[in-house]
């Protein structure tokens, strides 16, 4: 059976039913939409459609395409499942949410399928507090996902799996955040499983915030099976040009709310007047206002890059690549060689990060949090996977400067 409908766009067939379909992230999910009610659809009508139920399913649940999607050269490796009779998907998934079944071959195979590349797309679900600290200077750390992996969550709902602020629902209003940006380098990601993040797995509810950390390398849910990443040591990367803060109402509607700019250090507001209700809920965001640094404290992290034997602070621009950040575009130069910089520390024999230093004392984030790290440094847990504390400059050992190459 095929509903009625009118338009251009893709057909897919899902549960043996043709749909007409919007193309969602280049393919890796669909917008399903139908103009009877059925089972699984929600009711969200919009303006100018006479199909009033949607919802929205990823690429691999779709068994037809017309016509196909042609994902262009940007495409992600997709994540890939050895399926047979006895071992079928619902067998995998529930594999992946088995602490002990971290070192299975199968579910490794699996994941090690969802593959990083230079300028895949990443996402950061964000509460209202997250998306205000964003806004204001954050840079992108701790636990997140490929889009292509997780483009057919986008409902407040759907959402929550992802959530690393330690609650399961919207703040105050019906709509999720989420920042959106390009991978500078494979390298600046690790997955959260094996021996260097075995001290995440055996945290204790009391010292955490969201969900557990399986050791699988994937989230925690009972009906997903959604690859899972965090930044290399937990450490803050820089922010690359043309970043985006999103938000996503009931109906699955992507805004693109701010756009990072990289010269300016700041962002810029996208958003129309007919969405800023969104906003209403982050506290002390003015919607009407546009943010760019103040005379804050330096970032914790940046690139540097060479040219022409001088050295400057550099910026991923992707896919184009990387080049010298400067306001005039005669001088936004391609780089001949980049480095992620940032700043370690040892604390009472921890290894930290240094994000800042104030009147003598040095802010530190755990580079490999465990129950004997979080003891030792009191440090306390600022989102999943993200323990931070204060500690006197004078005490810190091993207080170095280091970069990380990137290969160009």
């Amino acid at each position: 059976m095929t509903p009625r409908t009118s338009g251009d766009g893709p057909r897919v067939t899902y549960g043996g039913v043709v749909y007409p379909a919007q193309e969602i992230a280049r393919g890796a999910a669909y917008e399903l939409f139908s103009a009877e009610e059925t089972p699984g659809f929600d009711w969200a009508p919009r303006p100018g459609t006479a199909l009033p139920w949607r919802r929205f399913v990823h690429a691999t649940e779709v068994t037809v395409v017309h016509p196909a999607a042609d994902p262009g050269d940007e495409a992600e490796s997709p994540l890939l499942v050895p399926l047979h009779r006895e071992r079928g998907w619902a067998h995998v998934q529930q594999l992946s949410q088995q602490p002990a079944a971290a070192g299975d071959p199968t579910l490794a195979a699996v994941r090690a399928s969802a593959v990083l590349r230079r300028g895949t797309r990443m996402v950061k679900v964000l509460s209202a507090r997250q998306l205000a600290g964003y806004v204001r200077g954050w840079l992108p750390h701790g636990f997140c996902h490929r889009e292509h992996d997780v483009a057919h969550l986008r409902t407040p709902a759907a959402t929550a799996v992802l959530r690393t602020d330690g609650t399961d629902g919207p703040d105050g209003a019906d709509v999720t955040y989420a920042l959106r940006w390009r991978a500078a380098d494979p390298a600046d990601y690790d997955v959260p499983a094996g021996g260097a993040h075995r001290g995440l797995t055996a945290l204790a509810p009391r010292d955490r915030l969201g969900g557990a950390v399986l050791g699988t390398g994937f989230v925690p849910s009972s009906a997903q099976l959604v690859p899972e990443f965090v930044t290399r040591d937990f450490a803050d990367l820089p922010m690359p040009a043309n970043a985006t803060l999103l938000a996503y109402p009931p109906d699955g509607t992507e805004v693109v709310l701010y756009a990072y700019q990289a010269e300016q250090r700041g962002w810029l507001r996208m958003v129309g007047p007919q969405w800023r209700h969104l906003l209403a809920a982050v506290p002390g965001l003015n919607p009407d206002q546009e943010y760019v640094p103040t005379g804050e404290a330096p970032p914790s992290t940046r690139l540097v890059g060479g040219y022409a034997d001088g050295e400057y602070e550099a910026v991923a621009d992707l896919p184009g690549g990387f080049r010298v950040l400067a306001m005039t575009r005669a001088a936004r130069y391609p780089v001949e060689w980049v480095a992620r910089r940032l700043r370690q520390a040892d604390w009472r024999g921890v290894p930290c990060l240094v994000l800042r230093e104030e009147s003598g004392w040095l802010r530190l984030r755990l580079r490999r949090p465990g129950p004997d790290a979080v003891a030792e440094t009191g440090a306390q847990c600022q989102e999943r996977g993200v323990y931070e504390t204060w500690a006197p400059a004078a005490e810190v050992t091993e207080d170095r400067v280091v970069d990380l190459p990137y290969e160009l």
